[in-house]
This record gives structure tokens, C-alpha cells and sequence, in this order.
């Protein structure tokens, strides 16, 4: 396998999906982060789609925060398949901070409206489903 994870990627992913991770320091790194875990670790970017919303919505539920007003599936699935995309284009790593460190785009959390424009992503349809972007495809593997 040309990527891999640290002990402290697999200890962040379980700090995560027992709810000690702290919601407010979960930010968009953060997010990456775990995409990129769950992508090395599942046999498929719809699986690790899969694993993003149990942790994220665990996460949200045991910080007593309504998920279906702070999860939002579209930006949950786009960013596992951006960050599966360049995966797919870096030749390998073995972190998720290497990763990350290797593609800075990734940091920069308004990308996806190079994909989607601001109605359709922030609508309430794709805040509950997975919608297609509107503008440019993300890649897919």
C-alpha cells in the first residue's frame, strides 16, 4: 500500500469514535485528517464515506448537538472523495500529516465551491443527502 497511518492517526480515529475527541477542536484539518484514515483503513471511498458519518455523528450526538443541524452529507462525502482523489495522485505517505503536508489545497475548505455553487451546497437537500456537483465533477477512482 502506498499510504499508511501512524499509531497517533489510528489513536486520533478511536479518540474520535469513543467521544473523547472534543467537537470544538474538530476542525476542518481535523476532518481531513480523519478522511485520510478512514481511507487507508477501508477497502473503498463509499466505505470510509461510511465510517466519516457514524464518527461524525457520534461525535456531534455525545456533545449533545443535533446532528441534523450541524451534519451536512455532501460536504462529508465530497471531501472523503477529494482527499481519495489526491490520494490517488500522491505517490505515497506515511501519515496523515505527511499527507496532509504534501497537499496544502486540501486545507483550503472553500474548494468545493469550485464544485458547487453556494445555493446547491447549502441547501437543505444536500445538507441530508449526497448531491452532484453542479459545476466541476470531483474525480472518482
Amino acid at each position: 500500500m502506498k499510504h499508511s497511518v501512524t499509531q497517533e492517526d489510528n489513536e486520533f480515529g478511536r479518540q474520535i469514535e469513543r467521544c473523547e475527541f472534543p467537537v470544538a477542536d474538530f476542525d476542518h484539518r481535523a476532518h481531513v485528517r480523519l478522511a485520510y484514515i478512514y481511507l487507508v483503513q477501508a477497502d473503498s471511498a463509499r466505505a470510509a464515506v461510511d465510517l466519516m458519518r457514524s464518527a461524525l455523528v457520534g461525535l456531534l450526538r455525545h456533545a449533545g448537538v443535533d446532528p441534523s443541524g450541524k451534519y451536512h452529507e455532501t460536504l462529508t462525502e465530497a471531501w472523503v472523495l477529494a482527499v481519495d482523489h489526491f490520494m490517488n495522485k500522491t505517490e505515497s505517505s506515511n501519515s496523515a500529516d505527511e499527507f496532509i503536508d504534501q497537499n496544502p489545497l486540501l486545507l483550503d475548505s472553500g474548494i468545493m465551491q469550485s464544485h458547487y455553487s453556494a445555493e446547491l451546497l447549502f441547501s437543505d437537500e444536500a445538507r441530508r443527502k449526497f448531491v452532484e456537483p453542479n459545476r466541476e465533477p470531483i474525480p472518482r477512482y
